[in-house]
C-alpha cells in the first residue's frame, strides 16, 4: 500500500458563474469554453456575444448547449460584462475572454476566500500565459502593491488587474456600476477597482486563484491608443482637477510625435463631456492610495 495519500478531486461548485465576452473569433471561444466545460467545478457559463458577424451563437449552441448566450445586437465592449453579471444568479461571478480560462480548483478557491472575507469584493488572480503557462509579469507588479494589506483582507490590495483573470462578489460588481460605457475596452478595470474601493470593498491579489491567458496575434490594431486615451478618461472621471489636467497635458506634449497620442487625444476629446457629467472625486482616503500609485509609477 502507498504511503502517498492522493487529494481528493475538485467536486462541482454552484457558487460562480462564468462570464465570457467575445467579439468575431468563434473557434478560439470554442477551444476556451472546452476548458471550462471541463472544469471540476462544472460552473455555470454566459457568453456575451459583442455583435459577432462570424456564426458565433449559433456554433455556441451548437458545441455548448448548456451555455446561456447573450446576444445584445451590439457591441458593448467590457460593459457587455456587466450584461452577462446582471443574468447570472450566483453569488460570485469570474470573468474569462475567449482566449482565457480558469484552472482546475481555482473557482473553488476563490470562492472560499469571498465566502471568508465579507469585504473582498474582488479576487485578482494570478496570471499564466500560453501552453507553456509562463508567468505573467503582472503577477510581480500585483504582489508588491504599495498599498499593503488589510487585516480583513486576504492579499496585498491593488488598483488594477486583467479583465479575464478577475472574479468579483456580485452584488459589489453591481453596486459599482460595473464596466463604464465610456470606456468600451481597454484599460477599463481601473476604474471599477476606483469605485468598487470607493464603497468601501476590498480589491486584493490572491496568487492562489490561476487564470490562463493565451492571447494570439499580438496586439489588436489601435490598442495603445485606446489605452492612453482610457487612462486619462479615468482620471477626469475620478480624480483631481490637477491629476486629469496632467494626463491631457501629457497627451498633448505627445501628440506632435506620436500618432497613438494623437488618436487617444481626439477620442478622449469627444469623450470628455460624457466624462465631466459622470464625474465621482474619489474618498479622500482613496485618492491617497492612487497617489501612492502615481509615485510608484505603477498602475495596479
Amino acid at each position: 500500500m502507498s504511503d502517498v495519500s492522493e487529494a481528493p478531486p475538485v467536486s462541482p461548485d454552484a457558487r460562480t458563474t462564468v462570464i465570457v465576452i467575445t467579439h468575431n473569433r468563434r473557434d478560439q471561444l470554442l477551444r476556451s469554453l472546452d476548458r471550462l466545460a471541463a472544469l471540476p467545478e462544472e460552473p455555470p457559463v454566459i457568453v456575451v456575444d459583442n455583435a459577432s458577424t462570424d456564426g458565433t451563437p449559433d456554433a455556441v449552441a451548437a458545441h455548448h448547449p448548456g451555455t446561456t448566450v447573450l446576444t445584445p445586437g451590439r457591441n458593448l465592449g467590457a460593459p457587455g460584462r456587466t450584461l452577462g453579471v446582471r443574468r447570472a444568479r450566483t453569488p460570485y461571478v469570474a470573468f474569462s475572454d475567449d482566449d482565457s480560462w480558469w484552472e482546475p480548483g481555482s473557482l473553488r478557491r476563490a470562492a472560499d476566500l469571498l465566502d471568508r472575507h465579507e469585504r473582498l469584493g474582488l479576487v485578482a488572480a494570478r496570471i499564466h500565459v500560453g501552453p507553456a503557462g509562463e508567468p505573467d509579469p503582472m503577477n510581480d507588479v500585483l504582489a508588491s502593491s504599495p498599498l499593503g494589506r488589510a487585516e480583513d483582507l486576504p492579499g496585498p490590495q491593488v488598483f488594477g488587474f486583467l479583465a479575464c483573470a478577475a472574479v468579483a462578489r456580485r452584488k459589489a460588481f453591481l453596486a459599482a456600476g460595473g464596466y463604464h460605457p465610456l470606456l468600451f475596452l481597454g484599460g477599463e478595470e481601473t476604474l471599477l477597482a476606483y469605485d468598487l474601493t470607493a464603497r468601501g470593498w476590498g480589491v486584493c491579489h490572491c496568487p492562489d486563484v490561476v487564470a490562463v491567458h493565451s492571447p494570439t496575434g499580438g496586439v489588436r490594431p489601435g490598442r495603445p491608443a485606446v489605452q492612453l486615451r482610457n487612462a486619462a478618461l479615468t482620471a477626469w472621471l475620478r480624480r483631481p482637477l490637477p491629476v486629469a489636467l496632467r494626463h491631457t497635458r501629457e497627451l498633448l506634449q505627445e501628440a506632435g510625435r506620436d500618432p497613438d497620442a494623437r488618436a487617444a487625444l481626439r477620442q478622449m476629446l469627444r469623450r470628455l463631456p460624457a466624462a465631466l457629467r459622470d464625474r465621482r472625486p474619489l474618498p479622500a482616503a482613496v485618492e491617497a492610495a492612487a497617489r501612492r500609485l502615481d509615485a510608484r509609477g505603477a498602475l495596479l
